[in-house]
Parts: C-alpha cells; sequence; structure tokens
C-alpha cells in the first residue's frame, strides 16, 4: 500500500491533539511513522495548525495519499492549490513566476479571510461576555432589590411587633394603676367608715360624760357644793380634755394625707421608670435596624466594587 498523510491522535481524554505524519498505510494509526511534519490543534478557535509546507509539498508530489481531514487541512494551507500550480508549470500552461504570483495572491486572500475570522470571532467572544455580564448584573440587581424588600418587610414586621408590645405593654400598667386607684378607694372608703365609727363612739361617750358630768353636778347640787374652786377646775379640765382630741382628730388627718401623697408620688415614679424602659427599648432597636442597613449598604458597595474591577478586567477592543 501507498503510503498516507494522516493524523496520529495524542492529548487526554476528551482533550484531542493530532501529530500530522507521513506513515505506511499497512501501520497502525498511532504506530510508527516514516515522519511528522506539523501539528493539529482542533480546540482551538480557529483550530491552531503547525505545518512544514515544503515537506508536505514533497511528500504529495511524491505520491503519498491524504485522508480525508489531512485533505482539508492541506487545502486550507494552501498545500493543494500549489501543487496544482506547479503541475501547471510542468505542463506549460504557466510560467514559474505567474504561479508564485497567483500563489501569494491567494496567500493573501485566504490570510485576510483568516483575519477576518479571527476578529469576528473575538467580537462574537466579547459581546458573548458583555450579555453573560449584563445577565449577571441583572440577577445580582433583582437579588439585591429582593434582599431589600425583603429586609423592609421584616423592619416593618418588628416595628409594628414592637408598637403592638408596647401598647399591650401600656394598657396592662392602666389596667394597674386603675386596679390600684380602686384599691385606693376602697381603702380610703374603709377608713372613712372606720373614722365614721370612731367619731360616733366618741360622740357617744361624750354623751356618756355629759351625762355623768350632769349627774355628778346634781349630786354636787343635792350635796351642795363645798366650793366652787372645785368646779372651776372641772371645767377647766374639760376644756384641755376638747383641745386633745382636736388635736388628735388634726393629726390623723395630717397623717392620712401624707400616705395619700406617699402612694401618688410611687406610683408617679413606677410610671417613669416603664416610661424610660420603653424608650432605651426603642432607641436599641433603631440602632440595630442602622446596623443591619449599614451592612446591607457595604455589602452592596463591595459587589459594585467587584463588577468594577471585572469590567477593569476585561479586555479592550
Amino acid at each position: 500500500m501507498p503510503t498516507k498523510i494522516r493524523l496520529q491522535r495524542k492529548g487526554k481524554k476528551a482533550q484531542p491533539f493530532y501529530h500530522i505524519v507521513i506513515a505506511d498505510g499497512r501501520a497502525p494509526r498511532d504506530g510508527k511513522y516514516i515522519e511528522k511534519i506539523g501539528t493539529y490543534n482542533p480546540l482551538t478557535k480557529p483550530a491552531d495548525i503547525n505545518m512544514d509546507f515544503d515537506r508536505a509539498l514533497y511528500w504529495l508530489q511524491t505520491g503519498a495519499q491524504p485522508t480525508d481531514t489531512v485533505r482539508t487541512i492541506l487545502s486550507y494551507k494552501g498545500v493543494l492549490y500549489k501543487n496544482h500550480l506547479l503541475k501547471g508549470v510542468k505542463k506549460g500552461a504557466l510560467t514559474q513566476e505567474m504561479a508564485d504570483a497567483k500563489f501569494d495572491a491567494w496567500l493573501k486572500e485566504k490570510e485576510d479571510k483568516i483575519a477576518g475570522k479571527v476578529k469576528e470571532t473575538i467580537l462574537t467572544q466579547k459581546d458573548e461576555k458583555k450579555k453573560r455580564f449584563e445577565a449577571e448584573k441583572k440577577i445580582n440587581e433583582e437579588r439585591a432589590k429582593e434582599l431589600a424588600d425583603r429586609r423592609m418587610e421584616e423592619l416593618k414586621k418588628e416595628e409594628e411587633e414592637a408598637k403592638d408590645e408596647a401598647k399591650a405593654k401600656a394598657e396592662a400598667e392602666e389596667k394597674k394603676e386603675e386596679v390600684k386607684i380602686e384599691i385606693e378607694e376602697k381603702a380610703e372608703a374603709e377608713e372613712k367608715k372606720e373614722e365614721v365609727k370612731i367619731e360616733i363612739e366618741e360622740k357617744v361617750e361624750t354623751e356618756d360624760k355629759k351625762e355623768e358630768v350632769k349627774e355628778e353636778v346634781k349630786i354636787e347640787i343635792e350635796e351642795k357644793v363645798e366650793t366652787e374652786e372645785k368646779k372651776e377646775e372641772m371645767k377647766e379640765e374639760m376644756k384641755i380634755e376638747d383641745e386633745e382630741k382636736v388635736e388628735a382628730e388634726e393629726k390623723k388627718e395630717e397623717v392620712k394625707e401624707e400616705v395619700k401623697i406617699e402612694i401618688e408620688e410611687k406610683s408617679e415614679t413606677e410610671e417613669k421608670k416603664e416610661e424610660v424602659k420603653i424608650e432605651v427599648e426603642a432607641e436599641e432597636k433603631k440602632e440595630e435596624v442602622k446596623e443591619e442597613v449599614k451592612k446591607e449598604a457595604k455589602a452592596e458597595e463591595e459587589v459594585k466594587e467587584e463588577e468594577k474591577k471585572k469590567e477593569e478586567e476585561k479586555p479592550t477592543e
């Protein structure tokens, strides 16, 4: 069998890389070869082809048969066209200068086409990168908006819950105050009842005493009071007793008023303490909300900085 120009596979799995070799047609694909004239990498865009042009032309002229893939490679690199022109020179249809001029023109046109395709691939890659970047940017913005909306909803819920708790506490405090006021009113009413009872008892005692005094006076009159001095002393003692009773009643009223004032002051201090606690809790929640908003703003700034870095790292056209 004649010699063949074919590909010999190299490279890893799913990453093929080929050697362009001259081998006997009976030899296995990856077996011994006569000469290596180039390499072919199909993974790059456009494909990377490195080939010794003169040696490929020589083996083609000596009768080596290329495989289908190698034939396309030789056509792509212009080896087949060069061989065709040299056959025309041998037949006398063309001169060597004309053949060289035609080949140079074809090669220049081919290079221009390749350069245009390379530019197109680069532009398409850039457009794809831009589209991907814009899509990622939109996705990130949508995610950021969703997170911000969720955070705002959570903050609103927390504020509403805090307001509800504050209202419940205020209502509970009002109920407690009402209960305290009722208890105080009941205590005052009981105290008034006791005072009335005491006054009634005192009146009864005074009446009894008056009766006793009257009886004593009667007895004294009947017995013919020995001296008027004793009567005057008795009158003075009665006056002193009345004054002492009045002073005792005034002291009782003063003590009751002082107790009422102390109770009112205690209730006012308790209300102030509870109001201060509520204000402190509200301020702490506001500070926590501010810190969370700052963290989110920092996260958004970091995202923007990363996007700027990515844009700066992009290759310019």
